[in-house]
């Protein structure tokens, strides 16, 4: 494994001992794993990359490891799960960027909706590696002008906010089928009650209003609620200038100025491809404590993101709805509704 599979595995590990399934059960066929990276590990393949670049001769091919592929494919965080614990279900290997962890419950909540799976691991990782913050760099979204106070970075929502902050890490969770779930007396966190995921069909970097704004609409659809019943919204929130903007917009389109916004990426950065899986696992702490945690480094909004209800205090509330949102590059959007059951 490279450092992102041992991180998917880390996570999966605790999340399957927290939820007390049996190991015949773990391995039956009746649970399946949805769990993706942007890009396997970028650690192991800028290795392979300098080998490559650097060879002299035929013999230096052979410093290439015969696993190396394993370690850096997309797909190794879910497989190596699969094989850590013996996980026989069917496999979903989201790899959208920042919406991959979303996706991957999204997908995991449809597989067991359906009936096709009792359950499945869901969530997603990255490591930290130079090549993201490169990517990002280049495109002037990285956050610069706090490089000597790395504390006040990044400030989603505020009228100072210069970019994102590259993080790592990963999440998981396990979804099951409620009746599944309560016949065997399973701690039921909160239950995911809708998703959405759809594509701008437009510029691959740039946030779209119209198809944010149609991404959220089609998860309260999804969920059959009334947009007035979600008390809390997760955002994306990255603070790069445009993206918190035009999510601020759509935000107040569906939702209005009802639900409390929180921008959880003041607190870990962008993690990512795991950004969608930690960022539900926050607002799960959240829901079960009764409690709103606001966006840090939020010190003066931006009036162009003044048409929400922003949290800058904590605040003691109880948290019965819930929406995650993260968008990618590509266009993919994709929203998660949860619920707190009664």
């Amino acid at each position: 494994m490279g450092p992102v599979a041992y991180y998917a595995c880390q996570v999966a590990k605790e999340v399957l001992e927290q939820s007390g399934l049996p190991q015949e059960f773990i391995t039956s066929g009746k649970m399946g794993v949805a769990f993706g990276s942007i890009h396997g590990s970028p650690t192991v393949q800028r290795d392979i990359y300098k080998i490559f670049f650097e060879a002299k001769d035929k013999a230096d091919y052979q410093n290439i490891g015969a696993v190396d592929y394993l370690k850096s494919m997309v797909h190794t965080t879910a497989v190596n799960i699969t094989k850590m614990f013996g996980i026989t279900g069917r496999v979903i290997a989201s790899g959208t960027a920042c919406t991959t962890a979303s996706q991957s419950i999204g997908y995991g909540y449809e597989a067991v909706k359906y009936g096709l799976q009792d359950a499945m691991l869901c969530g997603g990782a990255d490591e930290y590696d130079t090549i993201t913050v490169a990517v990002f760099d280049n495109l002037l979204a990285c956050s610069t002008a706090f490089n000597d106070q790395p504390q006040r970075t990044p400030r989603p929502f505020d009228k100072l906010r210069d970019g994102l902050v590259v993080g790592e890490g990963g999440g998981a969770v396990m979804l099951e089928d409620y009746e599944f779930a309560k016949k065997r007396g399973a701690n039921i966190i909160a239950e995911v009650i809708g998703f959405a995921c759809n594509n701008n069909g437009g510029d691959m970097i740039l946030p779209n209003l119209a198809g944010i704004t149609q991404t959220l609409k089609l998860g309260v659809e999804n969920a059959k609620i009334n947009p007035r019943e979600v008390d809390l919204v997760s955002a994306h929130a990255t603070a790069t200038k445009m993206g918190d903007i035009i999510e601020a917009q759509a935000i107040g389109a569906v939702f209005g100025d009802n639900p409390y916004v929180i921008g959880l990426k003041s607190y870990i950065g962008h993690t990512m491809a795991a950004c969608g899986a930690i960022e539900t696992i926050m607002t799960l702490y959240m829901m079960e404590d009764g409690f709103i945690a606001p966006t840090i480094n939020l010190q003066e909004i931006d009036e162009r993101c003044a048409m929400i209800k922003h949290a800058q205090k904590v605040l003691s509330q109880p948290v019965k709805t819930a929406a995650i949102q993260n968008f990618a590059f590509g266009g993919v959007n994709t929203i998660l509704l949860i619920r707190k059951l009664a």
